[in-house]
């Protein structure tokens, strides 16, 4: 079986994902474009020098309908005859892209591939799409559906963590993003977006907030408590299912919480044949790749069995791992997993995270990867694993060693 090694990866700077963002005025299109179009230059890759592009978004609907990925390759200098593949696997889209990718090369299916995703929140609105698990009343009963903040606040009551171990999660994660802009750590990955005209129009994520403390977040009032205990009750929705809990404790708020930002990544992969081809030199070969359906009511616990069937599949074990790409979807999310395996927080998230720098939902798996491989190379390091919680009961992860 075919190795499939990580040759570039790229992000854009992350918007506020509102209409005063920076990136507001520009489509998902047009911002996978420019994505594409730098792992292009970046990499001297000419004709039909890719099998495909395989790009991952959450919210399928008007501008980012479609086969996205195709009209993405179309609008960027790529030869068109280069396709493109979009997939839906919510807020994991971006690193299901890059995991098919590497698996479709390891299964001999070509020799090259880009992959990535993109989500302009501020743009096309998270839920637009009218899932069916929430709006279909059979479903959502049958499921005992309830929103994504509520199932993050039942995992702080099922697993005992507190308010101040949420704040201090989310003060922490916006004190590493300022520390590692500060340092230029992302400096390799990130792209510039410019205008038509060539000029600036983001080179930084503009979501950050460096002065949060614990005060100012305590301030805050839990974000899904009313809908959880009064309209319209899910709470009760989630007793129903989990009888042994009193009461759901509600700790979640936006600054605990990841932010709704708009943004786009790509992770160029190929076989050890595509890197000679192209005179490129690998910086990682994917070692492993996982996913995996979890309780579909507390939902967000996925990266928890993810990580142990992917340590199950690889033959490695936690000890194994050097560093760790948790996404912050919700701070109680990452608390879990840290709980689950014992690791310190030293090795998670070294960089900040969503809650500091914001979640593209179809961007975010790629934009770890890119994140974890610039890590290991900084800190000289060895097997990252990025993993994600993914909406509706589902967790996936990668497991990176550098070359």
């Amino acid at each position: 079986m075919a190795e499939a090694y990580i040759y570039d990866a790229v992000r854009s700077p992350r918007g506020k994902g509102r209409k005063d963002g920076s990136l507001h005025e520009v489509t998902a299109a047009r911002l996978s474009a420019n994505i594409l179009n730098a792992i292009k230059d970046r990499n001297g890759l000419e004709g039909h020098a890719v099998e495909d592009v395989i790009w991952g978004n959450a919210t399928q609907v008007m501008e980012q309908g479609g086969c996205l990925a195709r009209t993405a390759v179309l609008a960027s200098e790529l030869d068109q005859r280069i396709p493109g593949l979009s997939i839906n696997r919510f807020c994991a889209s971006g690193m299901e892209a890059v995991n098919l990718a590497a698996n479709q090369i390891k299964g001999g299916a070509g020799d090259g591939y880009i992959a990535g995703g993109v989500e302009m929140m501020g743009r096309v609105a998270m839920g637009s799409d009218g899932a069916a698990i929430a709006v279909d009343p059979s479903i959502a009963m049958e499921t005992y559906f309830v929103p994504q903040g509520i199932s993050a606040d039942i995992i702080a009551t099922e697993y005992g963590f507190t308010r101040e171990q949420a704040d201090a999660l989310g003060v922490e994660s916006q004190r590493r993003a300022k520390a590692a802009w500060d340092d230029n750590r992302f400096a390799k990955s990130i792209i510039t977006i410019r205008d038509q005209n060539g000029l600036e129009i983001l080179s930084h994520d503009e979501y950050m907030r460096p002065q949060t403390d614990m005060q100012s977040l305590g301030g805050l009032n839990p974000a899904f408590q009313a809908m959880g205990e009064v309209m319209p009750g899910f709470d009760k929705v989630a007793l129903m299912k989990y009888p042994h809990l009193e009461k759901i404790n509600h700790i979640h708020h936006a600054g605990n919480s990841s932010g709704i930002v708009d943004g786009s990544a790509a992770v160029l992969i190929g076989s050890k044949e595509f890197g000679e081809a192209h005179g490129l030199k690998p910086r990682a070969r994917i070692r492993a790749t996982a996913k995996i359906g979890t309780d579909p009511t507390i939902m967000l616990t996925g990266p928890v069995p993810v990580t142990e069937h992917i340590m199950k599949q690889s033959g490695m074990s936690i000890s194994d791992i050097d560093l760790f790409e948790v996404n912050e979807a919700f701070a109680s999310v990452v608390l879990r997993f840290m709980q689950a395996f014992d690791v310190d927080d030293s090795k998670v998230n070294v960089n900040g995270g969503s809650i500091a720098m914001g979640h593209p939902l179809g961007a975010t798996g790629a934009i770890i990867i890119g994140t974890l491989l610039d890590e290991l190379e900084r800190a000289d390091k060895e097997v990252g694993l990025a993993t994600l919680c993914v909406a509706s009961g589902m967790g996936a992860a990668t497991i990176i060693e550098r070359v």
